[in-house]
């Protein structure tokens, strides 16, 4: 039902007739005159009666009337609301973001998001890259950080190219190099991320690449906890540079891989085609502006 059809109606009861109705609408008469009658065909019901006293609603009339005016309040709150949310006025951000890495990336981003758009709720699922895109292709998120390349059905955008380094305890014979060589991993235990880390399945790939079949040990989803495993003589860690910034590298040696095939490549992605919400839209643009001005 066309809405334009209501309004006039409403005008011209509320103004006792065309005339005046056609000045408030900023319509000719024979607008408002076809529109009304189409209404009337639509409905299979006369709305309006006309006496020199002017017009009058029929008892359909008085039915559609109060309709019309429910229908069109309905109609502003909607305009309303939209109008909140491409102002960020309101709205929500539902964000997927993976433990490793997301401290040093996106907590400066975040709080900085909060303070330009305080009336957006920050929902935060927090997990690994793999079940962040699945959470994303089934519309439970709008974005989620993860690691390219990237499932089938979505979109992203780039946040940041790291390399990767090995941890090594000091003590261990390859501690003193100048690079660390993949191959070296067929004769050390490596220390991997809970399942569901997108980051396992790329080491796994690059050493397969390398025709090293490492030995997996301990998984965690904890980067100070891995350092401390390396620290012990746990095994061999490889991460992000970035994960281990500003972090005690006491009794670990941190060596650059030698490998040029095997990095931290995070982006943001949305499903394919998905009509984004304003707050996704801004957090994108958030994130993309301190990515370009880094």
């Amino acid at each position: 039902m066309d809405l334009r059809g209501l309004r006039y109606l409403v005008e011209v009861v509320r103004h006792g007739g065309f005339a005046r109705a056609a000045e408030h609408a900023h319509a000719s008469q024979p607008t408002l005159s076809k529109a009304l009658a189409q209404l009337e065909g639509e409905l299979g019901e006369r709305l309006l009666e006309r006496d020199r006293r002017g017009v009058r609603l029929t008892a359909a009339g008085e039915v559609v009337h109060r309709h019309a005016l429910a229908m069109l309040a309905e109609a502003a709150r909607l305009r309303e609301e939209l109008d909140a949310l491409r102002g960020l006025r309101r709205g929500e951000l539902r964000l997927g973001l993976p433990p490793l890495g997301s401290s040093v990336l996106f907590a400066p981003l975040l709080a900085r998001y909060r303070r330009q758009h305080p009336q957006i709720e920050i929902r935060l699922l927090e997990h690994g890259s793999r079940r962040l895109e699945r959470a994303v292709l089934a519309g439970e998120l709008d974005v989620a950080a993860t690691l390219l390349p990237v499932g089938e059905g979505l979109d992203h955008q780039p946040v940041r190219d790291e390399p990767m380094i090995a941890l090594l305890p000091q003590s261990h014979p390859r501690a003193g190099a100048k690079r660390f060589r993949l191959e070296w991993l067929a004769d050390t235990p490596l220390i991997l991320f809970e399942e569901g880390f997108a980051l396992n399945r790329l080491i796994r790939e690059a050493c397969a690449r390398h025709g090293v079949a490492p030995h997996e040990t301990v998984r965690s989803a904890q980067v100070d906890f891995v350092l401390a495993l390396v620290a012990a003589g746990g095994g061999i860690a490889l991460l992000p540079r970035l994960t281990v910034q500003g972090r005690s590298l006491d009794g670990l040696a941190a060596l650059p891989l030698a490998a040029a095939d095997l990095r931290w490549r995070m982006v943001l992605a949305w499903r394919r085609g998905s009509a984004l919400s304003p707050a996704a839209r801004a957090w994108l643009a958030l994130v993309a502006g301190a990515a370009t001005a880094r």
